[in-house]
Parts: structure tokens; sequence; C-alpha cells
């Protein structure tokens, strides 16, 4: 999924009901979502920023617009059958976008001066939300769709290992039982060759199921809506272990990061979009003092003294 808010590493939940109003609400446990696993990977340094001091980053109309997109398709399915069109879709961007800027209003900020969408009218920029809508109906037909779930809660404990967490876009359960798992991507496909990172995102939620369900997932499906093309991908047991392998190794680096408060900053070429780059030594800043007391909250990890 293209938005990371509701996926990052964030405390457990402790259920469905509400808190007695004389008892606060407990911490949630530390878990790793994809998005998270993914920020690791790509540099230590940009987690911690994210995960354990949760430093402020400018609102951005891409990430806007898929949390949009999103929106409107996981609404286009209360529409009974034969009433989820295209027009249907479109209908929906400016209820849904009003709902958008009630919950981040930083968003009305993309088209002010210094904002990413600075000189873009805002009707003009639902316009391209719109197109990728338009996208999407040329890949399936949601009246022939009727999902289990949609923005579905999904997390597991490994033994011995990390809680693992995130939101499945849409499952598809078969009269047989076939689950597929289908996840938007409003960005363009991965070329070839770069298919690594999208990959293990569907594999993380393929473990996920298997370990919450029992059932290995049928087929695993990445939908991309900015160039039109689907990634699938028909997971066998040994690829899910593998990538469990990879996962427990992950949270292991991290757990020695924390421990040791040795989160690397990791040049590449994706540094140019990072947000952060005034307080990265690799760019000549200081990072903020640790605090101990955040990392234990955060990643359940006791600083070494």
């Amino acid at each position: 999924m293209t938005t990371t808010a509701a996926t990052d590493l964030l405390p457990e939940a402790l259920g469905d009901g509400p808190v007695p109003t004389e008892a606060p609400a407990e911490p949630r446990r530390p878990a790793l979502s994809p998005s998270r696993a993914n920020d690791f990977m790509q540099c230590p340094l940009l987690f911690r920023y994210r995960v354990v001091d949760r430093l402020p980053e400018p609102p951005s109309s891409a990430a806007a617009r898929g949390t949009l997109v999103h929106a409107v398709l996981e609404r286009l399915y209360d529409a009974p059958l034969g009433e989820r069109t295209r027009e249907a879709a479109l209908n929906l961007l400016p209820g849904e976008w009003d709902r958008l800027l009630e919950a981040e209003p930083r968003y009305a900020q993309l088209f002010q001066p210094g904002g990413d969408a600075e000189g873009t009218a805002p009707d003009a920029w639902l316009d391209g939300a719109g197109k990728l809508l338009g996208t999407y109906f040329t890949l399936e037909d949601p009246n022939r769709l009727q999902p289990e779930a949609r923005e579905l809660r999904v997390e597991t404990q490994l033994d011995g290992g990390p809680l693992l967490r995130g939101i499945v876009d849409r499952l598809d359960v078969a009269p047989d039982g076939a689950i597929r798992v289908v996840d938007y991507k409003t960005g363009k496909s991965p070329r070839p060759g770069f298919e690594a990172g999208a990959l293990f995102q569907m594999r993380f939620y393929g473990l996920v199921l298997w370990r919450e369900r029992g059932v290995l997932p049928k087929m695993l499906q990445l939908v991309y809506l900015g160039d039109g093309q689907v990634l699938r991908a028909e997971p066998r047991e040994r690829e899910l272990e593998v990538a469990e392998q990879k996962v427990r190794a992950l949270w292991s680096a991290i757990e020695t990061a924390a421990r040791t408060g040795d989160f690397r900053p990791r040049q590449s070429r994706l540094c140019g979009w990072c947000a952060h780059q005034a307080v990265c030594p690799a760019f000549g800043g200081t990072p903020p003092e640790l605090d101990p007391e955040l990392v234990r909250e955060r990643l359940g990890v006791t600083v070494e003294a």
C-alpha cells in the first residue's frame, strides 16, 4: 500500500472494545510493518527518525493522492453489484478528499507556496487521482468481485520474533477457500530486475495471513495504477519460510541498532527525496540525541549504557 501511517511500527492495540474512562489505555506492543521494514533496509537512520524520533515530514502530494485513491476504492465496494462504475468512483472523489483534509489538514499546504503541488489547481490535482481510478477499471471489474474484507488489519506474533502487523487493501476468498491478497499502488510498476522490494512486501503479507489463518494464500497481487500493470505471485511454503527468515534477521538487526544506538545512514539515490538531510551525518548534519525511553517504548529494546 502506498500509504504508511496506518502500517507504521506502532504499539499493539488492546482490542476493539472501548477503554474504560477510569483506566488509561496501555501502550501497545511494538510491531513491524512492510513499510518500516523497507525503511530500515533503505536506511537505518531513516527508520530511526520515523519510528523512534518520529520527526515531522512535509506533506507529500503523492502520499495524499495514494491515500485518496485507496479511500475511494474501499468505499466503492460499499455499492451493490452493478453500481460499481467508473462514474461512481469519480463521484466519490470530492467527498473523500474533504474527509482526508479534515483528518490531515496539512494536506491543504500542498497547493500553497513551498508545497510540492504549488502552482497546481486542486481540481486539476483531483483529475490526476481520477485518471488513476480510470486505470483501475481497465484492470478489474469490481462488479464481478465480492471481497471478504477491505482495509483489513492483520497481525501475527512470530515465535521468538517480532509482532508483524499491516493493513491489506483487499482480501478475496473464493468459494473453495482460496485466498487472494490484493494491494493497490498508485505509482508505476518496478522495472524488470527491480521487483525485489515489491515481492518482499507481498510475501510479508502472505506470511502474516498464513501464520494468522493457517491457510497459504493462493495469489498475491499488486495492482499498479500508475502504468496499468499487475504483478502476481503464487507463493510456495518455502518462499514464505524464507521471507520469515529474512524478517527475523531484519528484526535482529533493528534490535542491535537500538541496543547500541547505532542507526547508521545508508546513502543511495533515494537520499534526494529524504526530508531529514539537515540532521543526517552523510550530509553534514547532526542527529538529535537518542532518547533511551523512546527506544524502549517504540521498539521494546533497552539501550546499552
